[in-house]
């Protein structure tokens, strides 16, 4: 079912200012783009560069004042998803080169620091049933609350306070997975049934292949368990959410306003 969506944000800039926009969905595989389009308000400077593993493209642009995107889209997903729990873990040696990044810390994924906690609460479980195991705990004891954190926080912190919004869901998951010697990454994307309508975030994880003895294949994990798997449009992926924020500012900016809806139709 083709999923439709529609994104506005605004904000100002003082001075001449590089930014880097990541937020139209991706042309891979697992989705097709119908139709798109994008408005920009006029600048200095406007480049698309691949993003992060060529999943999506960002967008350079150098502007100066207010700034306004628009972007719609109607996009089919056409992902084969399959439940983690069934899914075994492959072991380190095993696990291709562009697996390899993703069971590093990072900037807000501690995973060493999770390593005691994991092995304690979740040790008796192997592969993709830890992975449920870790998803389904985290979703049990952690509220999801507007306001509660900001650009600083990382998941020790959410660890912490026990409350965040979807980032800060993505990057507990995330962590744990690694902490485990589970590859997991951080996807930026949009789903229908979000609350509040907003970008969406959740994790992904590498495990064995259902299709492919001994291959691997990414498989998503939605902590609030608002995103449906075989609904959600992938925007980018990265190590944590600094890798695909759908705006980054390289100087002094003031953030005006966004919208975001997503809907099935048909």
């Amino acid at each position: 079912m083709p999923i439709d969506i529609k994104t506005s944000f605004a904000f100002d800039l003082d001075r001449p200012t590089d930014l880097l926009l990541q937020f139209q969905a991706a042309a891979i595989p697992e989705q097709h783009i119908i139709d798109s389009d994008t408005w920009l308000t006029k600048a200095q400077h406007i480049a698309n560069v691949p993003a992060q593993d060529a999943i999506g493209e960002r967008i350079w642009i150098r502007a100066d004042g207010p700034y306004k995107v628009d972007y719609t889209a109607t996009v089919e997903v056409n992902r084969k998803v399959a439940d983690v729990s069934g899914l075994n873990r492959l072991d380190p040696h095993d696990l291709p080169g562009e697996a390899v990044e993703y069971v590093f810390d990072s900037r807000y994924c501690q995973a060493d620091r999770m390593h005691t906690f994991v092995d304690d609460r979740f040790g008796k479980y192997q592969g993709g049933e830890k992975v449920a195991a870790m998803r389904d705990w985290i979703a049990d004891n952690f509220t999801y609350e507007a306001g509660t954190s900001d650009a600083k926080t990382t998941a020790l912190d959410t660890f912490v306070e026990r409350r965040g919004i979807c980032r800060d869901f993505a990057h507990v998951m995330i962590s744990f997975a690694r902490a485990a010697i589970i590859p997991a990454r951080y996807v930026s994307c949009y789903a229908p049934g979000v609350s509040p309508p907003d970008f969406h975030a959740v994790a992904e994880v590498f495990l064995e292949d259902p299709d492919l003895k001994g291959g691997g294949s990414w498989q998503i994990v939605d902590a609030t368990g608002m995103a449906d798997p075989a609904k959600t449009v992938k925007i980018g992926i990265g190590r944590d959410a600094a890798d695909v924020s759908f705006l980054t500012t390289f100087g002094i900016s003031s953030f005006r306003n966004s919208t975001v809806e997503v809907t099935e139709t048909g």
